[in-house]
């Protein structure tokens, strides 16, 4: 016999029936059905999953399985996608799993008021994404090897050559970081909050040169014209420097922490 478990793609509250029927015929993971749990005006939106796929061994497997995870992932993000186009949704993390709707109902009964306050937090809000990137050789200006190493001996030029060398890119990335700051500080001044991420790998983001910047702004949404225009601005800041804006997203950065699979 399958043993299945409840998989929780978000929470909203006082879903209007429109997004209900909006649910129908999404395929959430593994292309199973999505539909609502509800409890005390909390509604999380679930799908029911094999255990033998989603759960907690199975999924210390399939979570270093990069094809899985995408695949997942995408699909995650779709169901949530559609559920916070027409009502405030808070995301929790991918792949939250529990073993059955009633506990499901338990986890709104005992946590309705840390996501009440989330919910709170997040309405007429939309998370925004900011990435930089700076051109190493654009923030090098150059070691001196200078005339003092030219009259010296080999191994003593050598090593002026290389402290000349070290100091350059010390202080290339140091101003490169203070650019990283003074945007991030331009922009946490229009937005409610932000989270910073760690920097990527420029094999997974797909850009050569620095990260500088990889942050998540949690923005008002009568300020997104100005959070859109300031972006661009700050793109100008310095020659070298390179941003990019993604969003409005659901706020996944702002969403409360939920470790994946927390039954036992």
């Amino acid at each position: 016999m399958t043993e299945t478990g409840v998989y929780v793609y978000a929470v909203s509250r006082g879903l209007p029936d429109q997004v209900t029927k909006a649910m129908e015929g999404i395929g959430g993971v593994a292309g199973a059905p999505v539909r609502a749990v509800e409890h005390a005006g909390l509604t999380a939106l679930v799908s029911t999953v094999d255990l033998a796929e989603f759960g907690e061994e199975a999924l210390r497997r399939n979570l270093e399985d990069l094809r899985w995870l995408e695949s997942t992932a995408r699909a995650h993000h779709s169901v949530v996608d559609v559920m916070a186009a027409l009502a405030v949704t808070l995301p929790l993390r991918l792949v939250t799993v529990y073993r059955s709707d009633q506990r499901v109902r338990e986890v709104l009964r005992e946590r309705g008021e840390e996501f009440t306050e989330a919910l709170d937090r997040i309405t007429g809000r939309t998370e925004w994404g900011v990435k930089a990137y700076a051109d190493p050789e654009e923030f090098r200006t150059g070691g001196r090897t200078g005339d003092d190493a030219g009259q010296s001996s080999p191994g003593t030029a050598y090593l002026l050559r290389r402290r000349a060398q070290q100091n350059t890119e010390e202080k290339a990335h140091q101003e490169a970081a203070a650019c990283a700051d003074q945007i991030d500080s331009e922009l946490r001044g229009l937005a409610a909050t932000s989270r910073s991420h760690p920097p990527q790998d420029p094999q997974l983001s797909g850009h050569e040169g620095w990260m500088i910047l990889n942050a998540a702004y949690l923005v008002d949404d009568a300020r997104a014209d100005d959070f859109r225009t300031a972006v661009t601005r700050l793109a100008g800041l310095r020659s070298g420097v390179r941003l990019e804006l993604t969003g409005p997203w659901a706020p996944y950065s702002f969403a409360t922490e939920e470790e994946p699979w927390t039954e036992r």
